[in-house]
């Protein structure tokens, strides 16, 4: 007999960077990430809290490359679009639609605004309006 595994749960997303402090500072920055103790306590390895118990780990260790495309990105969800959506624009941090049409918001057919931006390591960030559209 086989025993069953529980259901997964997301605990981290790990991110290889070049510079330590200039991706601590973006996040920290744009999202108001709050940094928390790095439990490996190896050298070159931070870490943010994304709440409710998940993580962000920045690593610059690692030297391999990294290939990046839009279709690899992770999302983030706020109540507050419009507010965070200024506070990108006073960052003057390019953004495009899901097409790649520089400057302009994504609206998918249920109403869901979404804007992509790239950290300053190349990696693709969604920020989205999930829970913000209001029932018709």
């Amino acid at each position: 007999m086989s025993k069953t595994i529980s259901a997964f749960t997301l605990n981290h997303l790990a991110l290889s960077v070049k510079d330590l402090n200039t991706s601590i500072g973006f996040y920290k920055e744009l999202f108001d990430l709050q940094e928390i103790t790095n439990r490996t306590e190896i050298e070159g390895i931070r870490w943010l809290s994304l709440g409710e118990g998940k993580e962000l780990h920045l690593i610059s260790v690692v030297k391999d490359s990294v290939s990046i495309n839009k279709a690899v990105h992770f999302a983030f969800t706020t109540q507050d679009f419009d507010v965070f959506f200024t506070k990108l624009q006073n960052m003057k941090l390019d953004y495009s639609d899901w097409p790649g049409n520089s400057g302009k918001i994504n609206i998918r057919a249920d109403g869901v605004k979404q804007i992509y931006f790239q950290d300053p390591d190349g990696y693709w960030l969604e920020v989205n309006s999930v829970g913000d559209v209001q029932d018709a």
